[in-house]
């Protein structure tokens, strides 16, 4: 939804961890259980680090893994929003069995934790050491004074590396859209970046880099939307609060650690914030489904 590119979502034999995936993901192999074993809840106060035991190989995928995720959506997008019960079904099939579970979930999001560990390290960069400094950092000093969306725009080379993947450009055009959203939360002003504002923009961008992960591998050329523009609106919307809501409340969870965070443990934090958000996303659409 948004700006994000549909393709039609995966095909069935299509593994759950790609293997164009980076290659800090080689603990997974291809495949997944379909959530027919569930995973432990995560721990949110403590980032994931180098420690955690592989998860075991998974036989290959099941055939109709997207369909019931995938029919419980185009019932939501048909109801023009009302049907939240089918939303909430959708949601955590998604993660529970599509997806593979939270921890498979996050794993999957590949290029978007990458841009997210480095849009958090230059953010705290800028709070160490001022935006000039941050930028110059990256060789990119001719953006410094400059407006903020314009600064963020120069970092998408840096933040996203544009590729031909799809999960390429689902991180991509994530963060394009982060960029919009500055204005409108109030982030004007690189040099005055509080600690507040890091944790509201890296929100903003797993929000959108999730709910485009969610409409990808749904498939939304496939989901029956409805005719209506407003109706089309009001879906989008729904779900983007959702995904928000997931998002913010696994920050809430993690703050603690987030003040505390070094550039050497960015890593483990946002693989932490993706793995609880899903977990979150989870629990909300079963509890929208039975309410």
């Amino acid at each position: 939804m948004g700006t994000s590119n549909m393709y039609g979502g995966p095909g069935s034999s299509t593994p759950l961890v790609p293997s164009w995936l980076d290659g800090d993901d080689d603990t997974l192999a291809s495949g997944a259980d379909g959530g027919a074993q569930p995973e432990e809840p995560a721990q949110p106060q403590t980032p994931a680090g180098p420690s955690d035991p592989p998860l075991p190989p998974a036989p290959p995928p099941p055939t109709s893994r997207f369909t019931w995720s995938r029919n419980n959506f185009s019932r939501f997008a048909r109801s023009g929003g009302s049907d939240r019960t089918s939303l909430g079904r959708a949601l955590s099939d998604y993660v529970s069995r599509s997806a593979g579970g939270p921890r498979r979930a996050a794993q999957r999001m590949g290029s978007s934790r990458k841009a997210g560990e480095r849009l958090l390290s230059f953010m705290f960069d800028v709070r160490a050491r001022g935006a000039q400094g941050a930028l110059q950092a990256l060789n990119l000093g001719s953006l410094v004074g400059r407006p903020i969306e314009e600064i963020f725009l120069g970092l998408a080379d840096y933040v996203c590396p544009e590729g031909g993947q799809v999960d390429e450009g689902i991180a991509r055009d994530a963060f394009v859209e982060t960029i919009v959203d500055l204005a409108n939360v109030g982030i004007t002003d690189l040099d005055a970046l509080t600690a507040d504002q890091v944790q509201t923009v890296f929100e903003l961008y797993a929000t959108h880099a999730i709910e485009a992960r969610i409409c990808n591998d749904i498939g939304m050329k496939m989901v029956t939307l409805p005719a209506d523009v407003r109706a089309v609106e009001a879906v989008q919307a729904q779900l983007r609060d959702f995904v928000r809501r997931a998002v913010g409340d696994a920050f809430s969870l993690a703050s603690a650690a987030l003040q505390a965070l070094t550039p050497d443990v960015v890593i483990g934090f946002v693989d932490q914030v993706y793995q609880v958000a899903f977990e979150i996303l989870r629990t909300l659409g079963e509890a929208e489904a039975t309410g």
